[in-house]
Protein backbone atom coordinates (compact mmCIF):
# COMPACT_ATOMS: atom_id res chain seq x y z
CA UNK A 1 0.00 0.00 0.00
CA UNK A 2 0.94 3.83 -1.02
CA UNK A 3 2.68 5.92 1.60
CA UNK A 4 0.84 9.15 1.16
CA UNK A 5 2.73 12.73 1.24
CA UNK A 6 1.20 16.10 2.06
CA UNK A 7 3.32 19.06 0.42
CA UNK A 8 2.76 22.49 1.19
CA UNK A 9 3.57 25.31 -1.34
CA UNK A 10 4.02 24.33 -4.79
CA UNK A 11 7.47 26.41 -4.86
CA UNK A 12 10.83 24.87 -6.56
CA UNK A 13 11.28 23.05 -3.59
CA UNK A 14 8.10 21.07 -3.76
CA UNK A 15 8.17 20.73 -7.35
CA UNK A 16 11.53 18.81 -7.67
CA UNK A 17 10.64 17.14 -4.55
CA UNK A 18 7.37 15.43 -6.40
CA UNK A 19 9.45 14.98 -9.53
CA UNK A 20 11.36 12.59 -7.79
CA UNK A 21 9.25 10.52 -5.31
CA UNK A 22 8.71 7.18 -6.79
CA UNK A 23 5.11 7.38 -7.90
CA UNK A 24 4.81 3.30 -7.39
CA UNK A 25 5.64 3.83 -3.59
CA UNK A 26 4.01 7.27 -2.57
CA UNK A 27 0.92 9.15 -3.38
CA UNK A 28 1.46 12.64 -3.32
CA UNK A 29 -0.72 15.86 -2.97
CA UNK A 30 0.49 19.38 -3.51
CA UNK A 31 -1.80 21.96 -1.72
CA UNK A 32 -1.52 25.56 -2.61
CA UNK A 33 -3.22 28.29 -1.09
CA UNK A 34 -3.47 30.17 -4.57
CA UNK A 35 -5.09 29.58 -7.63
CA UNK A 36 -2.18 28.59 -9.35
CA UNK A 37 1.08 26.54 -8.70
CA UNK A 38 5.00 28.71 -9.09
CA UNK A 39 3.68 31.81 -9.06
CA UNK A 40 7.25 32.38 -7.67
CA UNK A 41 9.08 30.70 -10.38
CA UNK A 42 7.22 33.07 -12.90
CA UNK A 43 8.76 36.26 -10.92
CA UNK A 44 12.06 34.61 -11.15
CA UNK A 45 11.99 34.90 -14.97
CA UNK A 46 11.37 38.29 -15.49
CA UNK A 47 14.52 40.07 -16.99
CA UNK A 48 15.99 36.17 -18.14
CA UNK A 49 14.86 32.72 -16.72
CA UNK A 50 18.13 31.97 -14.86
CA UNK A 51 18.33 28.43 -13.77
CA UNK A 52 21.17 27.16 -12.51
CA UNK A 53 24.90 28.77 -12.60
CA UNK A 54 27.63 26.31 -14.41
CA UNK A 55 30.66 26.65 -12.50
CA UNK A 56 32.22 23.82 -11.01
CA UNK A 57 30.10 22.32 -8.57
CA UNK A 58 33.03 22.69 -5.51
CA UNK A 59 33.18 26.54 -5.81
CA UNK A 60 28.88 26.56 -6.30
CA UNK A 61 28.58 24.88 -2.90
CA UNK A 62 30.89 27.75 -1.20
CA UNK A 63 28.29 30.43 -2.95
CA UNK A 64 25.77 29.54 0.03
CA UNK A 65 25.62 30.69 3.91
CA UNK A 66 26.54 28.90 5.44
CA UNK A 67 28.22 26.55 3.01
CA UNK A 68 27.98 23.09 4.52
CA UNK A 69 24.39 22.80 5.06
CA UNK A 70 23.15 22.16 1.42
CA UNK A 71 26.76 20.94 0.69
CA UNK A 72 24.64 17.04 0.84
CA UNK A 73 21.78 18.04 -1.20
CA UNK A 74 23.96 20.03 -3.75
CA UNK A 75 26.45 17.24 -4.56
CA UNK A 76 23.45 14.78 -4.78
CA UNK A 77 21.29 16.83 -7.63
CA UNK A 78 24.37 19.06 -8.93
CA UNK A 79 23.78 21.70 -11.48
CA UNK A 80 24.50 19.47 -14.17
CA UNK A 81 21.99 16.88 -12.42
CA UNK A 82 19.61 19.72 -13.34
CA UNK A 83 20.22 20.73 -16.33
CA UNK A 84 20.07 17.18 -17.33
CA UNK A 85 16.92 16.93 -16.30
CA UNK A 86 15.10 19.61 -17.78
CA UNK A 87 16.70 18.14 -20.71
CA UNK A 88 14.83 15.11 -20.32
CA UNK A 89 11.57 16.74 -19.80
CA UNK A 90 11.71 19.11 -22.70
CA UNK A 91 13.31 22.05 -21.47
CA UNK A 92 16.85 22.46 -23.33
CA UNK A 93 19.31 24.71 -21.79
CA UNK A 94 22.40 26.86 -22.94
CA UNK A 95 25.44 28.47 -20.98
CA UNK A 96 25.06 32.06 -21.36
CA UNK A 97 28.27 34.45 -21.44
CA UNK A 98 28.13 35.38 -17.77
CA UNK A 99 28.03 31.22 -17.02
CA UNK A 100 24.71 31.14 -16.00
CA UNK A 101 22.38 29.03 -17.47
CA UNK A 102 19.14 29.73 -19.39
CA UNK A 103 16.11 27.56 -21.48
CA UNK A 104 16.87 27.91 -24.64
CA UNK A 105 15.81 30.71 -27.04
CA UNK A 106 12.28 31.06 -27.38
CA UNK A 107 11.09 29.14 -24.54
CA UNK A 108 9.49 31.28 -22.05
CA UNK A 109 9.38 30.84 -18.19
CA UNK A 110 5.84 30.01 -17.90
CA UNK A 111 6.58 26.85 -20.84
CA UNK A 112 9.29 26.08 -17.93
CA UNK A 113 6.83 25.91 -15.67
CA UNK A 114 3.55 24.29 -17.20
CA UNK A 115 6.47 21.63 -18.62
CA UNK A 116 7.54 20.72 -15.35
CA UNK A 117 3.29 20.97 -13.81
CA UNK A 118 2.40 18.32 -16.56
CA UNK A 119 5.38 16.10 -15.49
CA UNK A 120 4.01 15.99 -12.40
CA UNK A 121 0.39 15.39 -13.63
CA UNK A 122 1.79 12.68 -15.58
CA UNK A 123 3.67 11.05 -12.55
CA UNK A 124 -0.50 11.00 -10.67
CA UNK A 125 0.73 14.21 -8.26
CA UNK A 126 -2.53 15.61 -7.27
CA UNK A 127 -3.14 19.48 -6.71
CA UNK A 128 -5.44 20.81 -4.56
CA UNK A 129 -5.42 25.18 -4.84
CA UNK A 130 -6.93 27.59 -2.64
CA UNK A 131 -6.16 25.59 0.38
CA UNK A 132 -4.48 27.35 2.99
CA UNK A 133 -2.40 25.52 5.70
CA UNK A 134 -3.24 27.11 9.49
CA UNK A 135 -1.97 24.63 11.79
CA UNK A 136 -2.51 21.78 13.42
CA UNK A 137 -4.58 20.00 15.56
CA UNK A 138 -3.82 17.74 19.04
CA UNK A 139 -2.09 15.14 17.27
CA UNK A 140 -0.41 16.96 15.04
CA UNK A 141 -2.20 16.68 11.73
CA UNK A 142 -2.16 19.29 9.25
CA UNK A 143 -5.38 22.26 9.24
CA UNK A 144 -6.09 23.23 5.57
CA UNK A 145 -9.06 25.28 4.69
CA UNK A 146 -10.61 24.61 8.21
CA UNK A 147 -10.68 20.25 7.81
CA UNK A 148 -7.89 18.44 8.91
CA UNK A 149 -5.92 16.64 6.54
CA UNK A 150 -3.74 13.22 7.33
CA UNK A 151 -0.75 11.93 5.45
CA UNK A 152 1.77 9.66 6.55
CA UNK A 153 4.87 12.36 5.63
CA UNK A 154 4.26 16.29 5.27
CA UNK A 155 6.58 18.82 3.48
CA UNK A 156 6.42 21.95 4.25
CA UNK A 157 8.07 24.45 1.59
CA UNK A 158 6.60 27.67 1.99
CA UNK A 159 8.46 30.27 1.04
CA UNK A 160 10.44 33.43 2.27
CA UNK A 161 9.57 36.82 3.26
CA UNK A 162 9.37 38.50 -0.21
CA UNK A 163 7.16 39.16 -2.96
CA UNK A 164 3.75 38.73 -1.12
CA UNK A 165 1.83 38.67 -4.21
CA UNK A 166 2.77 35.17 -5.10
CA UNK A 167 1.74 34.29 -2.06
CA UNK A 168 5.38 33.48 -0.61
CA UNK A 169 4.43 36.53 2.61
CA UNK A 170 6.18 34.70 5.26
CA UNK A 171 2.62 34.44 7.54
CA UNK A 172 3.25 30.86 8.57
CA UNK A 173 6.07 32.27 10.72
CA UNK A 174 3.50 32.80 13.63
CA UNK A 175 2.39 29.57 13.31
CA UNK A 176 5.49 27.69 13.76
CA UNK A 177 6.76 30.00 16.74
CA UNK A 178 3.69 28.68 18.69
CA UNK A 179 4.32 25.50 18.17
CA UNK A 180 7.91 26.49 19.92
CA UNK A 181 9.49 25.88 16.73
CA UNK A 182 12.71 27.33 16.15
CA UNK A 183 12.46 30.24 13.87
CA UNK A 184 14.70 33.93 13.17
CA UNK A 185 12.68 37.02 11.39
CA UNK A 186 12.73 37.31 7.96
CA UNK A 187 15.32 39.52 6.32
CA UNK A 188 15.84 41.01 3.18
CA UNK A 189 18.82 39.47 0.73
CA UNK A 190 19.97 39.97 -2.96
CA UNK A 191 17.84 43.58 -2.07
CA UNK A 192 18.76 47.35 -2.76
CA UNK A 193 21.01 48.30 -0.09
CA UNK A 194 20.96 51.99 0.73
CA UNK A 195 24.03 55.01 0.64
CA UNK A 196 23.73 58.35 1.80
CA UNK A 197 24.65 59.56 -1.39
CA UNK A 198 25.14 63.55 -2.50
CA UNK A 199 22.71 65.10 -3.56
CA UNK A 200 24.21 66.68 -6.73
CA UNK A 201 25.96 63.03 -7.33
CA UNK A 202 22.66 61.54 -7.49
CA UNK A 203 20.72 63.84 -9.89
CA UNK A 204 23.72 63.18 -12.51
CA UNK A 205 23.78 60.01 -11.81
CA UNK A 206 20.69 58.19 -10.88
CA UNK A 207 20.31 54.94 -13.07
CA UNK A 208 23.37 54.34 -14.01
CA UNK A 209 25.30 51.43 -14.32
CA UNK A 210 29.26 50.64 -12.60
CA UNK A 211 30.28 48.26 -14.74
CA UNK A 212 32.85 45.76 -14.45
CA UNK A 213 33.73 46.51 -11.18
CA UNK A 214 34.41 44.03 -7.93
CA UNK A 215 33.25 45.44 -4.20
CA UNK A 216 34.73 44.13 -1.20
CA UNK A 217 32.37 43.41 2.36
CA UNK A 218 34.39 42.23 5.35
CA UNK A 219 36.54 39.09 3.68
CA UNK A 220 34.64 38.20 0.56
CA UNK A 221 34.67 40.28 -2.69
CA UNK A 222 32.30 40.25 -5.60
CA UNK A 223 32.61 41.00 -9.13
CA UNK A 224 29.72 42.32 -11.51
CA UNK A 225 28.03 45.15 -11.93
CA UNK A 226 26.14 47.43 -9.15
CA UNK A 227 23.17 50.31 -10.51
CA UNK A 228 23.35 53.90 -8.73
CA UNK A 229 19.38 54.60 -7.28
CA UNK A 230 17.99 57.36 -5.48
CA UNK A 231 18.27 54.34 -2.72
CA UNK A 232 21.36 53.40 -3.05
CA UNK A 233 22.92 50.74 -4.58
CA UNK A 234 21.62 47.34 -6.50
CA UNK A 235 22.78 44.91 -8.65
CA UNK A 236 25.00 41.13 -8.86
CA UNK A 237 28.11 43.02 -7.47
CA UNK A 238 26.65 43.48 -4.76
CA UNK A 239 23.75 41.35 -4.27
CA UNK A 240 26.69 38.28 -3.25
CA UNK A 241 27.85 40.79 -0.36
CA UNK A 242 24.40 40.28 1.65
CA UNK A 243 25.20 38.49 4.34
CA UNK A 244 28.53 39.86 5.16
CA UNK A 245 26.48 43.51 5.08
CA UNK A 246 23.76 42.09 7.03
CA UNK A 247 26.23 41.07 9.68
CA UNK A 248 28.25 44.64 9.94
CA UNK A 249 24.64 46.64 9.82
CA UNK A 250 23.67 44.26 13.17
CA UNK A 251 26.42 45.39 15.11
CA UNK A 252 27.30 49.21 14.52
CA UNK A 253 24.27 50.11 12.04
CA UNK A 254 26.61 50.73 9.29
CA UNK A 255 28.53 48.61 6.88
CA UNK A 256 31.72 49.32 4.61
CA UNK A 257 32.10 48.32 1.35
CA UNK A 258 35.32 49.00 -1.00
CA UNK A 259 34.68 49.12 -4.60
CA UNK A 260 37.49 48.65 -7.09
CA UNK A 261 36.78 50.05 -10.29
CA UNK A 262 39.18 48.36 -11.97
CA UNK A 263 39.56 45.00 -10.77
CA UNK A 264 41.52 43.83 -13.93
CA UNK A 265 44.66 45.91 -13.26
CA UNK A 266 46.57 45.63 -10.72
CA UNK A 267 47.30 48.69 -7.88
CA UNK A 268 50.86 49.40 -9.51
CA UNK A 269 49.56 49.56 -12.92
CA UNK A 270 46.79 51.69 -11.87
CA UNK A 271 49.27 54.60 -10.08
CA UNK A 272 51.82 53.84 -13.40
CA UNK A 273 48.77 54.75 -16.31
CA UNK A 274 47.99 58.20 -13.87
CA UNK A 275 51.27 58.94 -13.26
CA UNK A 276 52.54 58.80 -16.72
CA UNK A 277 49.68 60.06 -18.61
CA UNK A 278 50.84 62.75 -21.72
CA UNK A 279 47.42 64.13 -20.44
CA UNK A 280 47.19 66.87 -18.29
CA UNK A 281 43.90 67.25 -17.33
CA UNK A 282 43.31 64.40 -14.46
CA UNK A 283 39.17 63.73 -16.15
CA UNK A 284 40.57 63.05 -19.25
CA UNK A 285 43.28 60.61 -17.89
CA UNK A 286 40.45 58.73 -15.97
CA UNK A 287 38.60 58.63 -19.36
CA UNK A 288 40.90 58.22 -21.65
CA UNK A 289 43.70 55.95 -20.02
CA UNK A 290 41.48 53.89 -17.17
CA UNK A 291 38.60 53.94 -19.01
CA UNK A 292 36.70 54.85 -16.16
CA UNK A 293 32.66 55.76 -16.75
CA UNK A 294 31.57 59.44 -15.80
CA UNK A 295 29.63 58.04 -12.70
CA UNK A 296 32.68 56.35 -11.59
CA UNK A 297 34.46 59.37 -12.38
CA UNK A 298 31.41 61.65 -10.71
CA UNK A 299 31.81 59.35 -7.19
CA UNK A 300 35.61 59.56 -6.89
CA UNK A 301 35.33 63.43 -7.91
CA UNK A 302 32.57 64.08 -5.00
CA UNK A 303 34.23 62.44 -2.34
CA UNK A 304 37.35 63.30 -2.58
CA UNK A 305 38.69 67.07 -2.11
CA UNK A 306 40.39 68.53 -4.79
CA UNK A 307 43.84 68.15 -3.14
CA UNK A 308 43.30 64.39 -2.89
CA UNK A 309 40.88 63.88 -6.55
CA UNK A 310 44.70 65.51 -8.04
CA UNK A 311 46.73 63.38 -5.84
CA UNK A 312 48.36 60.58 -8.27
CA UNK A 313 48.70 58.19 -5.73
CA UNK A 314 45.53 58.84 -2.99
CA UNK A 315 43.37 59.27 -6.26
CA UNK A 316 44.59 55.79 -7.99
CA UNK A 317 44.62 53.83 -3.92
CA UNK A 318 40.92 55.19 -4.53
CA UNK A 319 40.36 53.91 -8.01
CA UNK A 320 41.32 50.43 -6.67
CA UNK A 321 39.47 50.53 -2.81
CA UNK A 322 36.80 53.48 -2.77
CA UNK A 323 35.51 53.44 0.42
CA UNK A 324 31.36 53.22 0.77
CA UNK A 325 29.00 53.62 3.62
CA UNK A 326 26.16 51.37 3.42
CA UNK A 327 23.21 52.36 6.26
CA UNK A 328 20.34 50.53 5.53
CA UNK A 329 18.35 47.57 3.71
CA UNK A 330 16.12 47.60 0.88
CA UNK A 331 12.22 47.13 1.74
CA UNK A 332 11.88 43.13 2.63
CA UNK A 333 9.00 42.65 0.11
CA UNK A 334 10.97 43.93 -2.70
CA UNK A 335 13.66 41.85 -1.91
CA UNK A 336 14.93 39.19 -4.49
CA UNK A 337 14.93 36.70 -1.67
CA UNK A 338 15.15 36.67 2.30
CA UNK A 339 16.75 35.15 5.06
CA UNK A 340 15.12 33.76 8.27
CA UNK A 341 12.33 31.41 8.88
CA UNK A 342 12.78 28.13 9.96
CA UNK A 343 16.07 28.15 12.60
CA UNK A 344 18.30 25.59 10.83
CA UNK A 345 18.71 23.94 14.74
CA UNK A 346 14.95 22.98 14.24
CA UNK A 347 15.85 20.68 11.32
CA UNK A 348 17.88 17.58 11.25
CA UNK A 349 20.10 16.38 8.23
CA UNK A 350 17.41 15.74 6.06
CA UNK A 351 15.29 18.53 7.11
CA UNK A 352 12.62 16.87 9.38
CA UNK A 353 11.60 18.95 11.93
CA UNK A 354 12.22 17.90 15.70
CA UNK A 355 9.32 18.84 17.31
CA UNK A 356 7.54 16.89 15.26
CA UNK A 357 8.37 13.60 13.39
CA UNK A 358 7.65 12.95 10.10
CA UNK A 359 7.09 16.31 8.83
CA UNK A 360 9.77 18.30 6.74
CA UNK A 361 10.72 21.71 5.30
CA UNK A 362 12.58 22.85 2.63
CA UNK A 363 13.07 25.63 0.61
CA UNK A 364 13.52 29.06 1.22
CA UNK A 365 11.49 28.78 4.80
CA UNK A 366 14.57 27.29 5.71
CA UNK A 367 17.45 29.62 7.18
CA UNK A 368 19.87 29.83 4.55
CA UNK A 369 21.16 32.57 1.94
CA UNK A 370 22.66 32.42 -1.46
CA UNK A 371 23.28 35.10 -4.03
CA UNK A 372 21.81 35.68 -7.27
CA UNK A 373 22.63 33.95 -10.83
CA UNK A 374 20.53 30.42 -10.64
CA UNK A 375 22.36 30.00 -7.13
CA UNK A 376 19.20 30.00 -5.59
CA UNK A 377 16.63 27.85 -7.85
CA UNK A 378 19.27 25.74 -7.94
CA UNK A 379 19.65 25.18 -3.65
CA UNK A 380 15.52 24.69 -3.84
CA UNK A 381 15.63 21.76 -6.35
CA UNK A 382 18.60 20.18 -4.74
CA UNK A 383 16.94 19.94 -1.56
CA UNK A 384 14.01 18.74 -2.92
CA UNK A 385 15.22 16.04 -4.60
CA UNK A 386 18.01 15.07 -1.74
CA UNK A 387 14.70 14.76 0.18
CA UNK A 388 12.76 12.58 -2.34
CA UNK A 389 15.88 10.18 -2.70
CA UNK A 390 15.73 10.24 0.74
CA UNK A 391 11.97 9.33 0.91
CA UNK A 392 12.76 6.61 -2.14
CA UNK A 393 15.11 4.95 -0.21
CA UNK A 394 13.65 4.49 3.12
CA UNK A 395 9.64 4.05 2.20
Amino acid sequence: MKKTISIIGSGPSSLLLAAFLDANKFEVTIYEKNKAAGRKLLVAGKGGFNLTHSEPITSFIERYTPSDFLKRALLSFTNDDFRDWLKEIGIPTYIGSSKRVYPEDGIKPITVLNTILNHLKEKGIIFKYEHTFSGWDSDHNLIINNKTITSDYTVFSLGGGSWKITGSDGSWLNTFQEKEIKTMPFEASNCAFKVDWKTNFIIQNEGNPLKNIAITCADKTQKGEAVITKFGLEGNAIYGLSPQIREQLKSTEKARIYIDFKPMLTSEKVTSKVINSTLKNTTQILKKELKLSNSQIDLLKTTLSKEDYLDAVILSENIKKFPLEIIGLGILDEAISTVGGINLNAVDTHFQLHKIPNQYCIGEMLNWDAPTGGYLIQGCASIGVYLAKYFNKNA
